[in-house]
């Protein structure tokens, strides 16, 4: 057992998010009371338009198949543009309450993983309008791509490896500075997950004030940073959110199945408390930096 002393684990999808294969809410729960999590957050995604995707994405995962309306030329390494569908607001929330009477003993909390939510906040006003959720992560996916959106790997393909990390951390500022309906950013780091292995190896430093901006923006707000255990978080990033004013972190495993939960919290709670943030007394709220 992990033990715990492990924070909530506020990052977390199931079946009902459109993009999982083998996730279940209930498997992850279970999963939780045996790594005695104190709480988990099934925030499902929920993402407005769509954006184009590489015809090798969809050879990797066939799943996406299924959202994708193949409106390229035959031979074009774009394969389509992926249009996700709509959260289904009431079988998530009617598996929730099963899952809090299967498990009395473990914290959870409704949530939702709003993607680009300043490009949609009429979207997103309705979705939020139709349940109550206890966690909203706001979160980058795509880019603008002339008159379309692409997501990392297709614009990876097009772009500089720098260019498309300044582009991402620009477009993260206007998602900040565009929508006030999320308490958490999520994953600052998502394009590290697709960062070219032709590439010279990514270093932090080199985009120090342009991260730093964003956490400056950020922190004005008085929202939570996350620290997303799916890759190997920046350890600087965490060091610059305090020094730029940020007060609170929040861990999450961005798991898509039951065996993802709490990934790498043990490496990612030591990393958060060197860098001068503690635990809050009660589990489910964010960590906080020291005074």
């Amino acid at each position: 057992m992990m033990g715990a002393m492990l924070p909530m684990d506020g990052h977390v999808h199931s079946e009902w998010s459109w993009d999982t294969t083998s996730g279940s809410m209930e498997r992850t729960c279970s999963r939780a009371v045996e790594l005695g999590l104190p709480a988990v957050a099934f925030t499902e995604h929920a993402d407005p338009g769509g954006w184009l995707v590489l015809a090798s994405d969809l050879d990797d995962y066939p799943h996406l198949k299924e959202f994708v309306t193949p409106d390229r030329t035959p031979g074009d390494p774009v394969g389509g543009t992926l249009r996700p569908p709509n959260l289904d607001v009431d079988g998530y929330m009617e598996s929730v309450q099963r899952c809090r009477e299967r498990f009395p003993d473990l914290r959870i909390l409704t949530g939702v993983e709003l993607g680009e939510p300043h490009r949609d906040p009429e979207g997103v006003a309705r979705l939020l309008a139709s349940g109550s959720f206890d966690r909203l992560l706001g979160s980058l996916h795509s880019l603008p791509d002339g008159g379309d959106y692409s997501e990392m790997p297709n614009l990876f393909r097009q772009r500089r490896p720098a260019d498309v990390i300044r582009d991402y951390l620009a477009e993260l500022m206007n998602l900040i500075k565009g929508s006030d309906v999320f308490d958490v950013l999520g994953h600052i780091d998502y394009p590290l997950r697709y960062w070219p292995a032709s590439a010279e190896p990514f270093r932090v430093g080199a985009f120090e004030e342009e991260f730093r901006q964003v956490l400056r923006v950020l922190a004005g707000t008085g929202r939570a940073l996350e620290v997303n255990t799916r890759g190997d978080f920046p350890v600087a990033v965490v060091v610059w959110w305090r020094a730029e004013g940020g007060d609170a972190i929040t861990f999450g495993s961005d798991a898509h199945a039951a065996s993802g939960l709490g990934r790498g919290f043990a490496t990612a709670t030591a990393m958060v408390a060197a860098a001068g943030f503690q635990p809050d007394s009660r589990p489910l709220d964010p960590w906080r930096a020291l005074r």
